[in-house]
């Protein structure tokens, strides 16, 4: 009797468990994003702290599309990269410490997409390879410099373990690393990482006035 009480009284906390972390479950705020819906968007090459040096171009080619197909006006890349660069700001982080206002007088944008990379690329283990992308994001308003929206971008592909046998193993790991130089896998995770942040139901960027589900998008309302 002992034992079936003990065990009726774990299976009870497991459910408590189970439902009291269904019910933490909240929706993010929006109330901000939504006093200050943005019609374009100013995104500057990211920070980098993953070890590859291409990185923040790579990865800024992949952030674009998704964003306009949100519904954002997206000022070009190329072209705030290379004004910047001609105005005495060759990399991401001088570029990131240009104030909000200097930013509203020279393009106008109404908010900016600060980006930091923290893993980019190939991680090889002997035995295994992974292609990891990992970067955060933060959405700020230039007029206010109101934070609108944070979110978080990763994906990951392994290798393989080519049917368990040691030698297929190490074959597999070795051949994914000869492809990944040359087909550069991190660069197609982005746009699936970004794509995944972007589009998230629960906690992604709002949509934009010129995607024609705008008026339709409730979240935070």
């Amino acid at each position: 009797m002992r034992l079936y009480r003990f065990l009726m009284l774990c299976i009870a906390c497991a459910v408590l468990i189970l439902t009291g972390g269904c019910v933490t479950t909240t929706s993010p705020d929006y109330s901000a994003y939504r006093a200050h819906i943005p019609k374009s968007v100013l995104v500057l090459p990211p920070l980098n702290q993953s070890v590859e040096v291409n990185a923040p171009y790579a990865y800024l080619s992949t952030i674009t599309r998704p964003l306009a197909e949100c519904g954002y006006y997206v000022f070009p890349v190329a072209v705030v990269d290379a004004l910047m660069k001609e105005n005495g700001l060759p990399t991401p982080a001088e570029m990131h410490s240009v104030s909000l206002k200097k930013i509203h007088e020279v393009f106008g944008a109404d908010a900016v997409l600060y980006v930091t990379i923290e893993e980019y690329g190939q991680k090889y283990l002997v035995l295994s390879s992974t292609t990891v992308v990992k970067a955060r994001a933060s959405l700020v308003d230039v007029a206010t410099g109101t934070t609108l929206w944070k979110g978080t971008a990763q994906a990951a592909r392994s290798s393989g373990d080519s049917g368990g046998s040691l030698v297929g193993m190490l074959v597999t790991a070795a051949v994914a690393q000869i492809v990944n130089t040359t087909t550069d896998q991190a660069h197609m995770l982005a746009y699936q990482a970004n794509a995944q942040m972007i589009f998230n139901d629960h906690n992604g960027l709002l949509l934009g006035p010129y995607n024609p589900g705008y008026a339709t998008d409730t979240r935070g309302r």
